[in-house]
């Protein structure tokens, strides 16, 4: 009974982190949801940054502790390890759910791109952005990530196994194309407005300290094999001079 407890709960988990995942695209690019990114104001400007700021700062704080290795081994005196990550991606998805619901537009253009080539293009490397994201978790085990292997395993009474050090696609390129497509997703916009950049540059530093975080994380697990990759990988700009390997990290998702 537990072990189908564990994996129905797994399924509801991974069906709210995928509904929040859609949400966000068309949150940040104000496409078919009922509140965006740059909807219409309704706090003076002030008031509605600061609530902005502290939205960002709960999910990037919780984002990032839970996934710290010593909060987890504490964390798991309480969870059961076959749906940790399952209760992590819960948490990151009602974190990121609180900030679309209690985000406070702020309005204000900053650039405007009315050239239909440049549109095109900017919503061309804002889909692309996205589409790096999804493929790349699924090059580094998308089903691990997200706690659903996990929860099969433990179904079928099978040893979770160990993440691997390996190099596919786009991981030969960058250390980090999941958060190249972030930032692709974040900053290609036709209308950049007060509210964009806020939202742009704020996850973008959040975005780097994580990628401090996770190859701590990664140096700590493989050594000299990972200090190598990242002397001939580059980090965030792709570079096709260069080609090594990574694992599946579940550091920082």
């Amino acid at each position: 009974m537990k072990r189908i407890s564990f994996f129905t709960y797994g399924i509801i988990c991974y069906a709210i982190f995928l509904t929040t995942f859609l949400y966000a695209i068309g949150f940040v690019g104000n496409l078919l949801v009922p509140k965006s990114l740059d909807a219409i104001p309704t706090l003076p400007l002030v008031d509605a940054m600061l609530i902005n700021f502290g939205l960002l700062g709960v999910f990037a704080i919780q984002h990032s502790v839970m996934a710290r290795p010593t909060f987890k081994r504490w964390w798991m005196r309480f969870v059961p390890q076959p749906v940790e990550r399952s209760t992590y991606v819960l948490f990151s998805s009602l974190a990121l759910a609180a900030l679309f619901v209690f985000w406070q537009p702020m309005g204000g253009q900053i650039w405007e791109v009315e050239n239909t080539i440049g549109q095109i293009v900017l919503y061309g490397l804002f889909a692309f952005g996205w589409g790096l994201v999804l493929v790349s978790t699924f090059l580094i085990n998308h089903f691990d990530l997200f706690g659903l292997q996990q929860v099969w395993f433990f179904l079928r009474r099978k040893p979770i196994p160990s993440p691997q050090f390996v190099a596919p696609g786009p991981y030969k390129l960058v250390r980090h194309p999941l958060y190249l497509g972030f930032l692709l997703a974040f900053w290609a916009t036709p209308a950049m407005t007060v509210t964009h950049l806020l939202f742009a540059v704020v996850t973008t530093v959040y975005i780097l300290a994580a990628i401090r975080l996770e190859e701590r994380n990664l140096t700590d697990d493989f050594g000299g094999r990972y200090r190598a990759y990242q002397q001939q990988v580059p980090m965030i700009i792709p570079s096709v001079s260069r080609q090594t390997g990574i694992r599946h990290s579940d550091s920082v998702a």
